[in-house]
């Protein structure tokens, strides 16, 4: 395990390492001597001066073990981390133009500078006469290729020749932990491939690399993952290191298309006396016309329900996809909340169906919150700051015609003043981050926001207690 501070850059060292070992013999303990022994010639390889570190979308080439020898010369060992980023070109996007990277400073607090594990190829000459050896034996050969991937989190001060160490150091800690995982859950010859996932914890940890075993669920691991919260003191009442809790990098985007957490590109309201409660962890967007289905003009609670499900999926409390329109009705039908002529239809959904298809699909719980009338929500900061600190989960809040996602609230305990954070499921246009938030679709809202005379029902759902 790899534990690195979350600095102003994160250096990150992706590759592929061949493993190769010769079996010959099928006993446990001679097949995890075999095993044992490839790793430490792979360590000893990442070790030697054969090791290149090539910086992406750059000319960069570092010996880190040739006393950080780089290539173009103007880079010394010395040389500044922040001094790197100048010899980096911008990316190409599918349309062939050049990425804006002022759009990506303004959105990144962190720098990501990815790093390709290469190994010279070429040998030393030798004049030593070669020998060869026959035997007749029966032999089981082993090959797979490790998908190394370490991350330095470091200053921008810190030398080019410091990070480069810590990359060797962080290649070789997880060579061992994928030995650790890979002799854990063999099975006679056959070995799991180990794959290496990063989360982030609260300081001081920072970022955390663990290797899992590929093809074993996460409801296999809970023994591990225990382990992990009692090292690093976390609770055992949310999961921390599930796949999908595993660390997004700044410099990817979601491969689905949906925005994530529009509302952390928002400022805070000037409101003295104030505190905010918000949403815990990551949700996506989703709206009206999203998916290719029209539900212009009914579809808001569904898609309101659709945030609060993807928050789940998120955390890692469940690994279903979040559901479709169909499978909402589909669940409703099935519990008998509504008849069979519902599935296929544009009828509108409230906070108790939203309750009830959590309950049906995500095995997950709600309070329902009874408002009589929208003028008496600015008197609720208590109970929704409660949520947001206990809970953490996204709101969904129905009254009238209408159906929202409330993700926070600023509230003052004396004054009761408040202020709340909506994400509007009722626009309609693409994921521009930018026109969402400058539009409104997701921002702050005084109580005058609700239909002063109209009653609500706010679904609050309740984190399962497990890790």
């Amino acid at each position: 395990m790899v534990v690195a501070d979350v600095g102003s850059i994160i250096f990150r060292l992706r590759g592929g390492l061949e493993l190769t070992c010769q079996l010959d013999s099928t006993d446990g303990a001679s097949v995890q001597q075999a095993v044992s022994g490839a790793f430490k010639r792979l360590c000893c390889k990442v070790r030697s001066e054969s090791l290149v570190l090539c910086v992406r979308n750059s000319p960069l080439l570092i010996w880190p073990n040739k006393g950080v020898l780089v290539i173009p010369d103007e880079v010394k060992e010395s040389t500044p981390c922040k001094d790197i980023q100048q010899h980096i070109q911008a990316e190409e996007n599918d349309s062939g133009k050049k990425s804006s990277k002022k759009k990506d400073k303004k959105n990144a607090t962190t720098c990501v500078i990815n790093m390709d594990l290469m190994m010279e190829v070429t040998e030393p000459s030798c004049l030593s006469a070669t020998v060869l050896t026959s035997r007749s034996q029966k032999q089981h050969f082993v090959r797979m290729t490790l998908p190394v991937d370490c991350v330095a989190s470091v200053r921008a001060e810190d030398s080019v020749g410091a990070v480069s160490g810590r990359l060797v150091g962080a290649l070789c800690d997880q060579l061992a932990d994928m030995e650790k995982v890979v002799l854990q859950h063999m099975k006679g010859t056959a070995l799991l491939l180990p794959q290496p996932f990063h989360f982030l914890l609260p300081e001081p940890s920072g970022l955390v690399t663990v290797v899992y075993p590929a093809g074993v669920p996460d409801s296999r691991l809970e023994l591990t993952r225990k382990e992990l919260h009692s090292r690093f003191e976390l609770p055992e009442d949310r999961p921390c290191f599930r796949r999908a809790n595993a660390f997004h990098f700044p410099d990817e985007p979601y491969k689905d298309g949906y925005l994530r957490n529009p509302h952390a590109a928002l400022n805070l309201p000037n409101m003295e006396g104030v505190k905010p409660y918000q949403v815990q962890g990551i949700y996506s967007y989703h709206h009206y016309m999203q998916d290719h289905v029209d539900d212009n003009g009914w579809g808001c609670a569904y898609r309101s329900l659709q945030t609060i499900c993807s928050w789940f999926q998120q955390q890692g409390y469940v690994e279903r996809e979040v559901p479709s329109h169909r499978e909402i009705q589909q669940a409703l039908v099935d519990v008998g909340d509504k008849p069979a002529s519902f599935l296929g239809s544009r009828q509108w959904i409230g906070s108790i169906e939203v309750q009830v298809v959590l309950d049906k699909l995500l095995g997950v719980t709600s309070k329902i919150l009874f408002v009589s009338q929208g003028s008496d929500l600015a008197s609720k900061g208590r109970e929704l700051a409660n949520h947001f600190q206990t809970e953490g989960t996204p709101i969904m809040i129905g009254g009238g015609v209408l159906a929202h996602t409330i993700l926070g609230v600023l509230w003052s305990e004396t004054t009761g003043q408040i202020k709340f954070l909506i994400l509007d499921p009722h626009y309609t246009g693409g994921e521009d981050l930018q026109v969402i938030t400058d539009k409104g679709w997701c921002g702050w809202k005084g109580p005058e926001f609700w239909d002063q005379n109209a009653y609500y029902n706010l679904c609050m759902p309740q984190r399962p207690k497990t890790i």
